[in-house]
């Protein structure tokens, strides 16, 4: 069987209805860079490294965890990677994608990847928080990070299948997203995983990771990656997850996240689920400095000071009850909307 390579492109592969083979993606890149739109630039760019002679590319992280930095990618992992997604999702040659992620990061490259490997049928729109507003089409299969899932709920109906990522998928976008026929899904992965290693159906509480990955855990509880294809080395994440299987794990939270209270270690994002869709504004479970119980539990919330019911506390632990409620005007967030905890408490 002959191995795809980052050379190939697949002769189903459209751009916005047009069959383009590696030359014409080359010319498509140049003139994206000379006379596209901003959003077309890193297009170009992009297009131009990935036909380079190198093996490798260099790709930007999302400094979720940290300060955002340069890491270089295997292009061949990069393929692999795109093939597993094809396998995952069952796509087929010729179905018909959107791409609406910045190419930025990973996401918006790997969509394009996806596209030249497995011959879909691209269509190529300006990153926007409404996506299938302007567009008539009817797609097998698109990409979303959850701002633009929760805006496009209504125009929906057109996606058979989608996958949401760069940020957890709250309760309220949950519980409508399980009322549509879309088929959507949450993905688990980050910039080093090359875009997501394991998805989970919307509603459902385990990750099932994608073919040719395995997964086991350390010491801390925190999840190991074992994906041969995609990285040479083992990837120890700072992710706490339950493992269900070798294929399939529940996700916590972040040990960078837990808080020691008195003695007892707390997982935030444990707390923010119980406290899911009893306050109507986006909020999160952080900690400060305290004398008696060395970090004490408060309750961050986004917009004006507003009374909060100490009703919504009655389902947390004598521990898990929140000391102080702090109100923050605006969350600092990632491009792909995950809050960033720390930045916003500075």
């Amino acid at each position: 069987m002959m191995t795809v390579t980052y050379e190939n492109v697949h002769n189903k592969f459209k751009l916005n209805g047009f069959h383009l083979d590696k030359d014409d993606l080359c010319r498509v890149a140049y003139s994206f860079i000379k006379e596209g739109e901003d959003f077309e630039k890193p297009v170009g760019d992009f297009l131009l490294d990935w036909f380079d002679n190198k093996e490798f590319i260099q790709m930007q992280t999302s400094g979720t965890t940290g300060t955002p930095k340069i890491i270089s990618v295997s292009k061949q992992a990069m393929v692999n990677s795109a093939l597993a997604t094809g396998d995952f999702f069952g796509l087929e040659p010729g179905n018909k994608a959107l791409h609406c992620l910045p190419v930025k990061y990973v996401a918006g490259k790997m969509m394009l990847v996806r596209a030249m490997i497995l011959g879909l049928d691209l269509e190529f729109v300006a990153p926007s928080s409404h996506p299938l507003r302007n567009n008539e089409y009817d797609y097998d299969f698109v990409a979303m990070v959850p701002l633009q899932a929760q805006n496009s709920i209504s125009e929906l109906k057109r996606v058979k299948k989608m996958i949401v990522g760069g940020a957890k998928i709250n309760n309220s976008l949950e519980k409508q997203l399980i009322k549509l026929k879309t088929e959507a899904f949450e993905t688990y992965g980050m910039t080093e995983t090359i875009t997501h290693i394991a998805a989970k159906k919307v509603g459902e509480k385990a990750f099932t990771v994608l073919p040719d990955v395995t997964i086991s855990y350390d010491d801390r509880n925190c999840l190991v990656i074992h994906a041969p294809r995609i990285s040479d080395e083992v990837i120890v994440t700072n992710d706490i997850v339950e493992l269900i299987n070798e294929n399939q794990f529940i996700f916590l939270g972040r040990m960078d996240n837990v808080i020691n209270s008195g003695g007892i270690k707390l997982i935030p994002e444990q707390i923010e689920e119980k406290l899911a869709g009893k306050i109507d504004v986006r909020f999160f479970i952080a900690s400060k400095e305290d004398k008696e119980l060395g970090e004490k539990v408060i309750l961050v919330v986004e917009g004006e000071k507003q009374a909060i019911d100490d009703a919504i506390f009655a389902d947390l632990d004598k521990y898990e009850k929140p000391k102080e409620i702090v109100f923050v005007p605006k969350f600092k967030e990632t491009p792909t909307g995950k809050i960033l905890r720390n930045e916003t408490l500075l």
